[in-house]
């Protein structure tokens, strides 16, 4: 099956963080790239530091309200699914990922706000085994989409 996906990185505060996630997004194929809030945008020195060159040739499009996006997302049949700790979140292990899935992602802090969670399909979780009970927020999109796109269902 051939896997569609979007990412939404909402809020993310360092430059460094977004051009990781380009390359990330890069790596494994996302479709587009949502860039919400605050979010810095390409050109930037230190997007294209991390990014080396990934933010010239994936899609990306800033929209300053993510639940614009969201909506365009449910209008063309993506399932909505944040990563994030929370109440109703499922180990991103036994997620079986849908052919079409918006992932959201948020400050590397805060995460993804309530609101944002709040009209997603599904909440999906990154079992913590450490001290520590989250990472950074470039690493846990890597991981994310590494799940996501391999995992056969």
């Amino acid at each position: 099956m051939k896997r569609h996906i979007i990412l939404l990185a909402h809020n993310i505060r360092s430059l460094w963080n977004v051009g990781a996630l380009f390359r990330t997004c890069d790596c494994f194929g996302v479709q587009k790239v949502y860039l919400t809030g605050y979010t810095a945008v390409p050109p930037r020195r230190e997007i294209s530091k991390t990014a080396l060159g990934a933010e010239e040739w994936i899609v990306w499009e800033y929209v300053r309200d993510p639940l614009e996006v969201i909506a365009r997302m449910r209008k063309e049949r993506y399932r909505i699914v944040a990563l994030e700790q929370d109440k109703r979140a499922v180990a991103l292990q036994e997620y079986l990922p849908p052919a079409q899935i918006c992932l959201i992602i948020g400050h590397e802090v805060l995460g993804v706000p309530q609101e944002l969670r709040d009209v997603s399909d599904d909440i999906v979780h990154i079992p913590m085994f450490g001290k520590k009970e989250s990472l950074n927020v470039s690493v846990a999109s890597g991981i994310a989409l590494a799940h996501l796109r391999t995992t056969v269902s």
